[in-house]
């Protein structure tokens, strides 16, 4: 189905303030002025929930937002007891609930996202606050490929409302945005848009919202129909979403003015716009010093390339350039090659061949017979290659070397990509050399310079260069030196702080 992309205007929200009233004698707004201003107030949020109740022979509005509030709790203490007892005082009616009057309608907005709700009464001033907030320990089950050794250990859930509630759990702000909608003509599958409004460039929530619509197709069953509907460039090997099953990973790159996408029925959540360095970043990097996180963000970019290229050199120097390595490791590699009948290039496609098999298999199986199999077969099949003269030693090392490498790329979808990307690198490697490597590799960065993830360049900040940028990107210097968001997001408000830490290395108290 062809995909087509066009432009329509975005609803523009007001900032609502209002002054505090010392009083409750005088009304000042009435219902519906009351409830348009919370609704905006909240950026029309969609799961801000609006009951109607008649109570003293009045019309009342119950409003809570149903991600964060126990919504059972609010039947039985609040909703049940007014329709049994319709006349009285709100505090002698609603029982088992903790109620606090109050005339601030600010106060009121900032309650509502800390898990209240709010009943507002026909020609009255005063409002009432109780608290329904929803159990916190649901759910605390860690990602199985996303591990970190310090930091959250809680990951999403299948169910999308409680995904929106672990985001509103980070972010207690009125100024999170969630946009409910259904896709797909015969499944309807429920799925919910994040961002944080005051930070969110509203072009790009007008760019994803309109390519939602387009989508026409019949079933749209996980996200990663999602991502091949949205994506740029759908024939680029590399990802251009970051998949994610962390909560503290989505608040993060909330905070920087990207947004998300959840799906019922998946604990997977997507991210965009990315960069290509987005997928080397991890929540571990946060939560470690500085020092420490940009070390292992370098080794994860030279396994990146490791992994790319390592295969594709070993068969260019084997192949055409001895004499770049010592005389010494030559006679032993010259050696190990001497009885074997095929040339390096299949002698690499077979073991990376048989390293994605036993890759596969690895994760079809059990994980008591998977890790067997990775153990005994990576042993048996490694030895008897080389008893039988099919694969020389030398090239196990190498093979075993890029798998490992592999597996120090955080993200799953990158490193099966830059698996894929070495074969046709050592094809080039086995006709032309290095001069076939470099052939690949300028190709390779030509595709990812022109690659743009929602209209933003994959390749920031490099391309455009953008030297603020770089303090998140090959390394991570310390948080209070990053007072800026990624300009190429276009955030609406672009500092994270003003004043980074507020004291001198030199100052001494009195």
């Amino acid at each position: 189905m062809r995909r087509s992309f066009s432009k329509r205007t975005t609803r523009k929200l007001i900032n609502p303030t209002v002054e505090k009233q010392d009083t409750c004698d005088t009304p000042a707004m009435n219902l519906e002025e009351k409830v348009t201003f919370i609704r905006e107030g909240l950026f029309l949020t969609d799961d801000l929930s609006i009951r109607n109740l008649i109570f003293n022979e009045k019309q009342v509005k119950l409003m809570f937002i149903d991600s964060i509030v126990e919504v059972g709790s609010i039947q039985n203490s609040v909703i049940k007891p007014m329709q049994e007892n319709p006349f009285g005082h709100i505090k002698n009616v609603v029982y088992g609930a903790n109620v606090n009057e109050t005339v601030d309608l600010q106060g009121a907005l900032d309650a509502l996202v800390d898990g209240h709700c709010l009943l507002i009464i026909e020609d009255e001033e005063c409002m009432f606050l109780i608290s329904a907030p929803k159990n916190q320990s649901a759910h605390r089950i860690e990602p199985i490929n996303e591990k970190v050794i310090r930091g959250s250990h809680q990951g999403f859930s299948e169910n999308v409302a409680e995904n929106v509630q672990f985001i509103r759990e980070r972010i207690t702000n009125r100024k999170v945005t969630v946009k409910y909608s259904h896709v797909g003509v015969t499944t309807k599958t429920k799925y919910a848009l994040v961002s944080i409004s005051t930070l969110t460039d509203p072009e790009l929530a007008k760019t994803i919202e309109e390519r939602i619509t387009y989508i026409k197709a019949d079933a749209i069953q996980s996200p990663g129909y999602f991502e091949e509907f949205l994506e740029d460039s759908s024939f680029s090997p590399f990802p251009q979403f970051l998949n994610t099953e962390r909560p503290d990973r989505v608040v993060a790159n909330l905070m920087e003015g990207r947004m998300a996408l959840l799906m019922e029925g998946s604990p997977t959540a997507l991210i965009f716009p990315v960069s290509f360095f987005s997928f080397f970043q991890t929540s571990e990097d946060y939560n470690s010093r500085s020092f420490i996180a940009s070390f292992l963000r370098l080794i994860r970019l030279v396994s990146f390339i490791t992994t790319l290229c390592l295969p594709a050199f070993y068969i260019a120097v084997i192949s055409y350039n001895y004499e770049v390595i010592p005389v010494e490791i030559i006679f032993s590699i010259k050696s190990s090659l001497e009885y074997l009948p095929f040339p390096p290039l299949i002698e690499a496609a077979i073991m990376q061949f048989t390293l994605e098999l036993l890759r596969e298999a690895a994760i079809r199986l059990p994980n008591p017979v998977a890790q067997t199999i990775g153990v005994v077969g990576g042993l048996v099949i490694g030895t008897a290659v080389v008893d039988a003269n099919f694969v020389s030693n030398t090239m196990v090392i190498v093979v075993a070397i890029t798998a490992i490498s592999s597996f120090v790329i955080p993200s799953n979808e990158l490193s099966t990509s830059v698996r894929i990307l070495g074969f046709p690198l050592m094809v080039l490697a086995s006709l032309f050399g290095f001069f076939g490597i470099v052939i690949g590799l300028m190709i390779t960065l030509i595709h990812m310079s022109k690659l743009k993830s929602l209209g933003h360049y994959y390749l920031y900040p490099m391309a455009p260069f953008d030297v603020k940028a770089f303090k998140d990107a090959f390394i991570r210097v310390p948080i209070w030196l990053m007072k800026e968001r990624p300009r190429d997001l276009k955030a609406i408000y672009k500092w994270k702080t003003t004043n980074p830490r507020g004291w001198k290395k030199n100052e001494q108290s009195d």
